[in-house]
């Protein structure tokens, strides 16, 4: 083949993403999220997915159409081709459940090399939370004010004391890899990361979950209302519809949903006794956290629940 059977190309560009790059979103008392660089745009999925069908067949569909439809068949391929590149400053804590998604290049502020960040996370005394009763992993609710208060007097007590401890090593000339070993997880870490859009949807979808921790979730909001929208609306508006705004029915969920149709609340009742989310009598006691997913999902549903 001949310079002159290739068609020139030129580097995808986003003006509303151009627009805020290197921009700081805020969040937490010191955090932030900033776009570094990009790679791809709606085009690009397009692009990818229409490779496919070789040459004169561009027009295969619609691309709004065509993308709404990978969404919903879940390829991942063609959302791959795009590539988002972030600069984030977090807490420790919540760091280590962002660093858990593997599938992202990663590089982080070393406290080897560097003097760690002089700022920790502070809570406000209306924003103490309370243990949630059942989840063990989540929160429900806050404390009231007056002990709020006294956690967060406690909370400044306690990081400027593991502050000064920090500095008073690196003073005497303690190793920085050591000195560091008691510094808060409050305290705050910044790191390039790179990801594939296809990988950093499946974080959004998880991250921005009403179970995921708070302050993780505020990070994902961001990204993905302040970054990934404006990159790729026509993925975005998918990805919200047929992932964080759509319900996902299990085989349990589908026949009880079928019996329920059938044969009314007695069939639902049946169902649900002889899939072992009711005991032998019909009955709620036992503990089923299967269920309890099932009976958001039909209140969502517009249904009554059936027992």
């Amino acid at each position: 083949m001949q310079q002159s059977d290739f068609e020139s190309i030129s580097r995808v560009s986003v003006p509303d993403l151009d627009s805020i790059l290197g921009k700081p979103f805020p969040i937490l008392d010191d955090g932030f999220v900033r776009l570094v660089d990009y790679m791809g745009s709606d085009e690009s999925i397009v692009q990818a997915a229409r490779v496919s069908y070789g040459k004169g067949t561009k027009k295969v569909n619609e691309d709004r159409g065509l993308i709404r439809y990978l969404m919903r068949h879940r390829h991942s391929t063609p959302f791959e081709m795009c590539e988002l590149k972030l600069h984030v400053r977090v807490p420790m804590d919540t760091w280590r459940q962002w660093i858990r998604h593997r599938m992202a290049n990663v590089n982080e502020y070393s406290t080897r090399y560097s003097v760690a960040i002089d700022s920790a996370q502070t809570t406000l005394p209306g924003e103490w939370r309370v243990q949630s009763v059942g989840n063990k992993q989540g929160s429900d609710g806050f404390l009231e004010l007056s002990k709020g208060d006294h956690l967060t007097k406690r909370e400044t007590e306690f990081q400027k004391f593991a502050n000064d401890i920090y500095n008073e090593r690196l003073e005497l000339g303690v190793a920085r890899e050591q000195a560091r070993k008691d510094l808060p997880l409050a305290t705050y870490t910044e790191a390039y990361w790179k990801i594939d859009l296809h990988n950093l949807l499946h974080f959004l979808a998880l991250r921005m979950d009403d179970h995921a921790q708070l302050e993780i979730r505020l990070f994902a909001k961001t990204i993905g209302e302040q970054i990934v929208q404006k990159w790729v609306p026509h993925t975005w508006e998918a990805f919200v519809d047929y992932r964080l705004s759509a319900l996902h029915l299990t085989k349990y969920d589908s026949e009880i949903i079928a019996a329920l149709n059938r044969s009314g609340k007695e069939g639902a009742r049946k169902k649900a006794i002889e899939l072992g989310m009711l005991d032998e009598q019909g009955s709620t006691a036992k503990k089923s956290r299967e269920r309890e997913e099932l009976e958001y999902k039909l209140s969502q549903l517009g249904f009554a629940i059936p027992w």
